[in-house]
């Protein structure tokens, strides 16, 4: 999580909605990383759990990321749910919960809904004071700005 909240960090100074991301291997090694880049990259689906998904898949050669843990600052959305799902993904780890659009226990379960064929274990909350800080107080500098 330390790496993702650094990516979130490097996002809000980008002046993109501070959201970091890393996919790990089953030895816990980063093999891919993002972090929100959609207004820099003028695309709609740069959310950092697509660009560390992406680059995961890129360094291992595969779509499939079975066994990999999905670490993100930010409880996902149904986009990145729904990536981290098609990626085989098997745990999502996330910090700050999304009351507004989160996908994975919030306003929607979609990652361990029993009606897909692939699920992901959950694992919510961590450095989830530090993830929610980061968002606050980028949103709180827009306003005050």
């Amino acid at each position: 999580m330390g790496r993702a909240l650094e990516l979130a960090r490097d996002a809000a100074a980008a002046g993109e909605v501070p959201v970091g991301a890393v996919v790990t291997d089953t030895a816990g090694r980063i093999i891919g990383e993002g972090r929100n880049a959609r207004a820099q990259t003028t695309d709609p689906t740069a959310h950092a759990e697509v660009v560390a998904l992406r680059e995961a898949a890129r360094a291992t050669g595969s779509w499939n990321l079975k066994g990999c843990t999905l670490v993100v600052t930010l409880e996902p959305c149904l986009m990145c749910a729904g990536a981290l799902l098609q990626a085989h993904v098997s745990r999502l780890v996330f910090g700050a919960w999304d009351e507004k659009a989160g996908a994975a226990g919030s306003q929607y379960d979609v990652v361990r809904d029993r009606r897909l064929p692939v699920r992901a274990e959950v694992i919510a909350g961590v450095e989830a004071d530090a993830a929610a800080s980061v968002l606050r107080d980028f949103f709180a500098a827009r306003r005050d700005g």
